[in-house]
């Protein structure tokens, strides 16, 4: 049964924001950033909350926490500290829990979220792009490789690479069109702007309470430093990524730019939506004992995936995006964590506030292909509704990446949104 609010708009069946859900992130208050929860079409301010004393039953360390600017704080107190916030949230916003007292002072609290300038929900330190997708691994494998499009290593350990953590940006920042080195079809080596520049839907990890550099993180307790999951659009210029990619892998095509919605989904709130899937097939390597769970705890999420295009002359007519993506994160072929665990067995120390992204996440049908690079495979460009034909991106595109879980007579549990408009090449100085 459906939890109730007194905040009614939480009550809404279509909503994002049920207090199921209760996502953190960071807007730009009066006296500068503060945290909150989403509930609703609402933001609560947590710091505002903590001062209060609304927050006082989950303890000194998380009153302090949410008085910080930033997630990094609260996210390094661990998964016990997290469950202590999130019972005090849920019974301060619950429609019959909350006291009358405890409703005035919350609801004073309250921010219409339209009216919210939102900012990067967490300090991140350090960023790590996975492989994790063996759907997208393969079809864009078979575009290079068609005999053998996975490289051997593929089954054995998850495929990553760093990232630019300084370009990551939040949803609704325009994004550029980068410059760099391509070669084409004739061996010409030129220098100008992408025209191949495509998005990539993925979701991001957070990490909680790190390892000590030297350690490593078992794979039954890798989800004690999840903190929670947010949207990753990985923007990527094919046509450098194509040139410079070998031998050490991608670089300028990828660095320029990475969106990420601005509500980070606690890994809690998605417990219903756990599920027992396997993608790994008879005949595949078997599995390598660190990465190997000796529990039965389902480890896999339920999570429905979409990305939509609206070109300017959509826009200008007033036409609805188009879905050009349905896809599930269930399909992933490594889980989150395992990507959590693989990272950390060489003892590399991940830090409170690192993002570690999926990779495209894609399945296995027509349609499910989480970049347009993937959909070459059809050996046709996506026909927009008005006619237009779209290889790649074209100036004045924009990309939204939507999420969410939900099931017959469970609320729907949102990512909300995670938006790019491309402009046009940057500036050269």
């Amino acid at each position: 049964m459906a939890l109730r609010s007194w905040v009614n708009s939480a009550n809404n069946a279509q909503t994002d924001f049920p207090l199921e859900n209760l996502p953190y992130g960071v807007f730009e208050g009066e006296g500068g950033p503060r945290i909150v929860v989403a509930i609703g079409d609402r933001i609560l301010d947590l710091h505002g909350c903590a001062d209060d004393g609304l927050l006082a039953d989950a303890g000194e360390e998380v009153e302090e926490a949410c008085r910080a600017a930033r997630l990094n704080a609260l996210m390094a107190l661990g998964a016990d500290a997290w469950h202590a916030l999130r019972g005090r949230l849920t019974a301060l916003l619950h429609a019959e829990r909350a006291s009358k007292v405890e409703r005035q002072h919350a609801q004073a609290k309250l921010i219409p979220m339209k009216n919210a300038r939102m900012l990067l929900p967490v300090e991140i330190g350090d960023y790590t792009d996975f492989y994790a997708s063996i759907h997208h691994a393969t079809r864009v494998g078979k575009l290079f490789r068609p005999d053998s499009p996975l490289l051997p290593n593929y089954k054995y350990l998850p495929i990553g690479y760093h990232g630019r953590s300084s370009s990551i940006v939040l949803s609704g920042t325009e994004i550029h069109r980068p410059a760099g080195q391509t070669k084409s079809a004739n061996g010409e080596i030129t220098y100008g702007p992408s025209q191949a520049l495509d998005f990539e839907l993925e979701v991001g990890l957070f990490i909680g309470p790190g390892n000590a550099q030297g350690t490593t993180i078992g794979i039954d307790a890798a989800e004690e430093h999840i903190f929670g999951l947010c949207l990753v659009n990985d923007w990527s210029a094919r046509d450098l990524q194509a040139w410079e990619y070998q031998p050490l892998g991608p670089f300028l095509a990828k660095s320029f730019a990475t969106s990420i919605s601005p509500w980070v989904v606690p890994l809690e709130a998605l417990a219903p939506y756990r599920l027992s899937t396997d993608q790994r097939a008879a005949g595949d390597p078997e599995l390598m004992t660190y990465l190997r769970s000796r529990t039965s705890h389902p480890q896999a999420f339920d999570v429905t995936l979409e990305a939509r295009l609206s070109s300017r002359a959509m826009r200008a007519s007033g036409m609805e995006p188009m879905r050009i993506c349905h896809g599930n994160l269930r399909h992933l072929y490594w889980t989150l964590a395992q990507l959590v665990t693989h990272h950390a067995s060489n003892g590399c120390n991940l830090r409170p506030g690192d993002l570690l992204a999926t990779g495209t996440v894609s399945g296995p049908e027509d349609g499910s292909e989480g970049c347009l690079l993937e959909k070459r495979h059809r050996n046709e460009p996506v026909c927009l509704p008005n006619g237009e034909m779209r290889a790649f991106l074209e100036d004045g595109d924009e990309v939204v990446l939507t999420a969410y879980a939900h099931r017959d007579g469970m609320p729907r549990i949102g990512f909300g949104a995670c938006a790019g408009r491309i402009g046009g090449a940057a500036d050269a100085e």
